[in-house]
């Protein structure tokens, strides 16, 4: 299946860019697509646990199966004053 992964502030900056389509097994749950982005991109892989995400605009648990076509972001924190 095929998902479109959104990145967003500081984890646009790690990813180097703001969005990418992956190629995903079917079955795949939200926060195995996590641990695999977290697994590329090293400045990610600092979270000590998966962050926020939205699936098709949606906020999900991590353990929500992806499904061909979804389009999927994690929210990085933001600091505010």
């Amino acid at each position: 299946m095929r998902v479109n992964l959104l990145y967003f502030a500081s984890f646009r900056d790690a990813a180097g860019r703001a969005e990418e389509a992956r190629e995903l097994p079917d079955g795949t749950r939200v926060v195995q697509l996590w641990e695999r982005v977290a697994r590329e991109i090293p400045r990610l892989a600092a979270f000590p646990a998966m962050p926020p995400a939205a699936v098709n605009h949606e906020y999900v648990g991590g353990e929500t199966v992806l499904r061909d076509g979804d389009e999927v972001a994690f929210l990085p924190p933001v600091a505010g004053g």
